[in-house]
């Protein structure tokens, strides 16, 4: 599946708004940005391989690592990354749903939410 950007960017409004407000809630001091892709860098500073198919990435100082003396440098940021995700679905309605799991789970990383409780909320 391939689509435009304006066209990928609604899709990606559409599936933070599906987002339960529990978890909606944090995304108003984190900044999404798309990309095609993970720079190579990015990769590589988060351990991960080159041809790594990442969907998703959280970059930031978590919650739960943060304290008053020091606070982050940088704003916290979800990357969206295009193309993984485009290859990956077969429907508009199948993007959006890897978007917005791919959005809650990296707010989970943010927030340093369980696995246990992203599954009550129906994202395992």
């Amino acid at each position: 599946m391939k689509l435009g950007n304006r066209e990928f960017d609604r899709i990606v409004k559409e599936a933070i708004g599906r987002i339960p407000q529990e978890i909606r809630q944090y995304l108003d001091n984190i900044l999404i940005t798309v990309q095609k892709r993970p720079a190579p860098d990015m990769l590589e500073e988060m351990g991960y391989p080159p041809d790594e198919p990442l969907l998703g990435l959280y970059w930031g100082v978590p919650l739960s690592e943060r304290t008053v003396g020091e606070p982050p440098l940088y704003p916290d940021t979800i990357f969206i990354f295009k193309e993984p995700l485009e290859e990956m679905c077969t429907s508009r309605e199948e993007l959006q749903d890897e978007i917005e799991i791919t959005v809650v789970h990296e707010v989970a990383h943010f927030l340093g939410m369980s696995e246990e409780r992203l599954a009550e909320l129906g994202y395992e």
